[in-house]
């Protein structure tokens, strides 16, 4: 290990199927050790996972790190969001966690989002109308089928926050992952007692929400950690408010992360309610807002279809008039939970490089599909999109985002935004400082730019025709039996 300038600090990236950590300089940003560790997830209808693998992997993770971790001042986990952890008077898992992408909720969202007024009063009350992915969707669908294990609940966790109360013994959570669970409302920065009780939730289950710039609590002595006894823990948050901070973004840049699901978003000085329900109403984890809008379908399903097609990722062919809705899980945006893919235009000369290269249209065209409604009014159009998560380093991911959007597209060097995003927050109890500006000081965002390249209208309008003609085919799904 290289010797620091400064503290330093632990940032964790815990994500659907993995837990990475890195320790970083607090001065400087320099990662001086990593490590990571897998967990699984259930297939078949739901999408579940047993937090204590999440544990197990931090664990592991960090003890990989070496030396470097025990030596950490401060640490802050960053988690996937949504996630439904449900623990019993004990701290232990009751079942395993309903995972952001587990939409088996899908009829529980829509009857509460009518049950309380439709999409409009949720918009206005809470940002955001909850699909199937939010968790107090998630609480209604426990609730209805598996009344027992609901009634044995204590506690009612994100997978952040049951991650950082193991490190601390104190239930608590920030107002970033908080704002997607659809039970804190925006409006007043609080839980929204009336939408608990509406779908049978004691308000005393839920954590504390701390404050941003606030100590969550200290590492206790536990024997299974590297952690020195008393270094303090960060309030954590969710992993696209962790990867906001790890960008130091200002308001108005967009970001597309290109990961298991994909995002669009960006942070606005602007309390966002968007009664569509496209745009989640998301707070950030510094103060502001961090308007977002999520595809199920993003890198998994890109890659799902280059497997199926025998091809390499970047295998692409042009020239293709196939379209392509890889809605391999449901969709969210659009709000499709039950759909599955649909492949239209296929001709004796198609290729399977066009087959793939036609997959990454249509998930990109779900992305941007939503990017004018993410950004304030007054954004800047020409500012260059900040394309991240493990897509933005292919070539095909590039180069698609490149041609359907028109616009300048700059990829940061830094990897790991959402572990690096947790660290600046870790280094901003330790310094006083705002995380944003940790991450801007460490020059995280800096990276090449792509330049613009004329739009491609001509498949951008092929997409969106064949999704406007196909809708009642993809609807099908979504009623109730």
């Amino acid at each position: 290990m290289s010797a620091a300038e400064g503290p330093l600090v632990v940032g964790v990236d815990s994500s659907t199927q993995s837990t990475k950590v890195l320790v970083v300089d607090a001065a400087t940003g320099q990662v001086v050790a990593s490590g990571q560790a897998p967990h699984t997830v259930s297939a078949g209808a739901g999408r579940e996972s047993d937090p204590r693998q999440w544990w197990e992997a931090l664990c592991t993770a960090l003890h990989r790190c070496g030396d470097a971790a025990h030596e950490a001042a401060a640490v802050s986990i960053g988690g996937q969001q949504h996630g439904l952890v449900t623990l019993d008077a004990h701290g232990d898992p009751v079942r395993p966690a309903l995972l952001w992408n587990d939409v088996r909720s899908a009829p529980q969202a829509r009857r509460i989002v009518a049950e309380l007024g439709g999409p409009k009063a949720w918009a206005d009350r809470t940002g955001s109308v909850p699909g199937a992915s939010f968790t107090v969707t998630k609480w209604a669908w426990l609730a209805e089928h598996e009344p027992e294990a609901a009634r044995s609940v204590a506690a009612v966790r994100l997978p952040h926050d049951y991650l950082t109360e193991r490190l601390t013994g104190q239930g608590t959570t920030d107002r970033g992952d908080a704002s997607g669970t659809g039970w804190w409302a925006s409006a007043t920065e609080a839980y929204d007692e009336e939408i608990l009780a509406r779908i049978g939730l004691d308000p005393a289950l839920l954590p504390r929400v701390v404050r941003p710039g606030e100590v969550a609590g200290t590492v206790r002595d536990i024997h299974d950690l590297p952690f020195s006894k008393g270094t303090l823990v960060a309030p954590g948050t969710g992993d696209n408010a962790a990867a906001a901070l790890g960008l130091g973004l200002r308001p108005g840049t967009p970001v597309l992360s290109l990961g298991t699901s994909g995002t669009a978003y960006a942070v606005s000085e602007h309390r966002p309610a968007d009664p569509t329900g496209t745009v989640a109403g998301f707070a950030d984890a510094r103060g502001d807002w961090l308007p977002l809008a999520c595809t199920l379908n993003c890198t998994l399903a890109v890659d799902r279809m280059a497997m199926l097609l025998g091809l390499d990722r970047e295998a692409v062919e042009p020239g293709t008039e196939v379209t392509l809705l890889p809605y391999l899980d449901g969709e969210r945006t659009p709000d499709l939970p039950n759909a599955t893919g649909l492949l239209h235009g296929l001709r004796h000369d198609t290729t399977a490089g066009q087959l793939l290269q036609a997959a990454y249209d249509g998930a990109v065209h779900s992305l941007l599909g939503a990017l004018d409604l993410v950004l304030d009014q007054d954004a800047d159009r020409t500012t260059p999109l900040v394309l991240i998560g493990g897509g933005a380093r292919g070539t095909a991911w590039q180069q698609t985002v490149r041609r359907l959007s028109g616009r300048p597209v700059r990829i940061p060097e830094a990897g790991e935004l959402v572990a690096l995003g947790a660290a600046a927050q870790a280094a901003g109890l330790l310094t006083g400082e705002d995380p944003a500006a940790v991450a801007r000081r460490w020059k995280t965002a800096d990276g090449p730019v792509l330049d613009p390249v004329e739009r491609d209208e001509a498949t951008l309008e092929r997409i969106s025709g064949v999704l406007s003609d196909a809708a009642p085919l993809l609807e099908r799904g979504t009623r109730e039996h």
